[in-house]
């Protein structure tokens, strides 16, 4: 990958040019200050000295010896640092200095910054410390020079002396000069901005090799791994998961990618699923038109053969294999042609009882053959229902020759009742559609629960993290719901695409006082519940408010050999059968998937040796 296109280089030099540009600002306004403060320190003593030079020559002046006078100035001018100490008189005279050879002479205004004093040739008689301090160089690369001047003020002392001639009136009799080389204050603020000059250097490449890393874990090694990811997805691999690191926006992204993909590799298996159903309805239409003839004619055939070979038993007995493979190879055909042909209900109001009369008259003979008795036991005056009555009719005679076929060749007997109830809603209404906060499905289609789709929520605790399956059946929830691993105290519970959170803020659970989850039914509100294993309450106001259902009970029961709990658990699925070769297992799922396109529900109780009970329940009113 070219440098300029890695998001992470970008992001390092991005924040190492404003590193570099802040530090570079900060060192700048350091060093100035750095410089002002070794200068104001200079001006201080230059200042003091002065004062002290002042204060050292001030008796001798008024007794007028000038020799002790000169000898004291030139004393502090030979000082380290003190270049030259000088007195001028109010007209611009050197009478003293350390240097001997400018004693006398008239000094230039301008070339000594005498203006500071003076404007328009009229002495000021007062003046600010940082007015009296100029910084030059005496000579053209020389080390800089401070100077300071101090006026001699026309004291008391002063007019009364004797021996002076100065009138009361004059207040400035003159001014002490005194300069100071600043070359070794110069190399202290070179060596203190060589030494920012390091630190700025070093601090911006300890910066940029941390941030260098940082962003290569935070942020470059995450992004190569959601690109390999997105690379992997865009060839068809949607197997494969990215490491999903921390609880940051990028290791959210990694979570929401994951479940991307296996959403993505779901929604293709179940479409893989579907092309299978399709292809499947597409041959079964085929096998209707090109093998129903070719059956029929085989079997018209082979039962003619089978009447004319009465008198030949081994002959009889092959024939009679014949036309059992034929009946049951038409009967698969017959079964593919009916769960292929599964479509929206044509409805129209119906007597339950008629129904039931009629499928039961279509199996009649058959139940005769295997020694099975129906009992019908069928409420008078039920009330009439909307459906296909078509398709109903599918539903019974499947259930009446799963029913035979579970009591085996020694008979029994099977039971049909219909009645009337009134159910609360709690418990009987499904909930199909669930979304989070931000509108993901919540319904996983791979999870079922008594053959529905179950509420999926995704559970993280401190250790590991797993999925809370929900019963979708509104009022069961605290039956068939587990969480993998425990939840445990301070556990979260998130959505599954998002990861965002399902707790209902500052609720609790009236029952445990555990959390409670909550989740939206579109267009028909919140259901509420406790994220407790085993506690049941849940709360969904749009159905608590309901008033009681009327349903059209039947139940279909047989003294057969009943089944498994592990067997109960998969009988409504496609292609599953506990018939081995006699079964298709088309039967089960398609009665689930009329009932479901009749708003009905159905279940079945079982145990091995204790026969089987479906229950079918129908809305009066759909």
């Amino acid at each position: 990958m070219i440098l300029r296109e890695k998001i992470g280089l970008k992001l390092t030099v991005a924040v190492c040019l404003t590193a570099l540009v802040t530090i570079g600002i900060f060192a700048a306004f350091n060093s100035r200050a750095q410089s002002r403060s070794l200068l104001a320190e200079v001006e201080r003593h230059a200042d003091q000295l002065s004062e002290a030079v002042k204060a050292s020559t001030e008796y001798d002046m008024l007794l007028n010896q000038r020799d002790r006078i000169y000898d004291t100035i030139r004393r502090l001018g030979t000082r380290e640092n003190i270049q030259r100490i000088r007195v001028m008189n109010k007209t611009g005279a050197v009478i003293y200095s350390s240097d001997r050879s400018e004693i006398g002479r008239m000094v230039d205004k301008k070339a000594e910054s005498c203006t500071l004093c003076h404007s328009a040739d009229r002495p000021l008689e007062r003046l600010e410390t940082k007015e009296r301090t100029r910084v030059f160089r005496p000579r053209p690369g020389s080390p800089r020079t401070l100077g300071i001047i101090n006026p001699i003020y026309n004291a008391p002392a002063c007019w009364n002396a004797a021996c002076h001639a100065h009138p009361r009136e004059q207040v400035v009799l003159g001014v002490l000069d005194v300069n100071m080389s600043l070359a070794e204050v110069d190399r202290d603020i070179r060596r203190g901005e060589l030494g920012i000059l390091v630190f700025a250097l070093g601090a911006i490449l300890a910066l940029s090799a941390i941030l260098g890393l940082l962003v290569k874990r935070w942020v470059d090694a995450p992004v190569r791994a959601l690109l390999e990811g997105t690379r992997r997805v865009a060839s068809g691999d949607l197997e494969g998961a990215i490491p999903e690191g921390g609880d940051d926006e990028l290791g959210m992204l990694a979570q929401s990618f994951n479940n991307m993909t296996r959403r993505l590799s779901e929604a293709r298996l179940q479409l893989f699923q579907s092309d299978k159903l399709a292809s499947l309805g597409r041959l079964a239409a085929g096998i209707a038109h090109e093998i129903n003839n070719p059956l029929t004619g085989v079997l018209t055939y082979s039962s003619f053969l089978l009447k004319r070979a009465q008198d030949q038993p081994e002959l009889r007995q092959d024939l009679e294999v014949i036309v059992r493979e034929t009946i049951r190879s038409r009967e698969i055909v017959k079964s593919l042609l009916d769960f292929a042909r599964q479509s929206v209900p044509k409805r129209a109001e119906a007597d339950i009882n008629e129904i039931l009369e009629r499928s039961a008259a279509v199996v009649a003979n058959q139940l005769a053959l295997n020694q099975v008795r129906l009992v019908k036991d069928l409420a008078p005056g039920l009330p009439k229902v909307t459906v296909d009555a078509n398709q109903l009719q599918q539903v019974f005679i499947n259930l009446f020759v799963n029913a035979a076929d579970a009591i085996g060749p020694k008979g029994g007997a099977i039971s049909v009742s219909s009645t009337v109830i009134s159910l609360s809603p709690i418990g009987i209404t499904q909930i199909k559609k669930a979304a989070c906060p931000k509108r993901h499905s919540l319904i996983d289609e791979g999870v079922r629960i008594d053959g529905r789709p179950a509420v999926r929520i995704r559970v993280r605790s401190e250790k590991a993290e797993g999925f809370l399956y929900l019963n979708p059946m509104y009022g069961m929830g605290g039956h068939h719901h587990a969480v993998a691993p425990e939840a445990g105290p301070g556990a979260r519970f998130v959505c599954p695409e998002c990861s965002t959170s399902l707790l209902a803020d500052k609720k609790v659970c009236p029952d445990c006082g555990s959390p409670v989850y909550a989740f939206e039914v579109p267009t028909r509100g919140l259901v509420e519940g406790c994220t407790k294993p085993g506690c049941g309450w849940q709360r969904w106001d749009e159905v608590d408010g309901m008033d009681r259902k009327e349903f059209v009970e039947l139940k279909v029961r047989d003294d057969g050999c009943g089944m498994p709990q592990e067997v109960l658990s998969r009988i409504f699925e496609p292609f599953y059968s506990t018939k081995g070769q006699k079964g298709t297992g088309l039967g089960l799922a398609m009665v689930w998937g009329i009932m479901d396109n009749h708003n009905g529900t159905i279940s079945v109780e079982s145990a091995p040796g204790s026969g089987t009970v479906f229950t079918l329940r129908i809305p009066v009113k759909p």
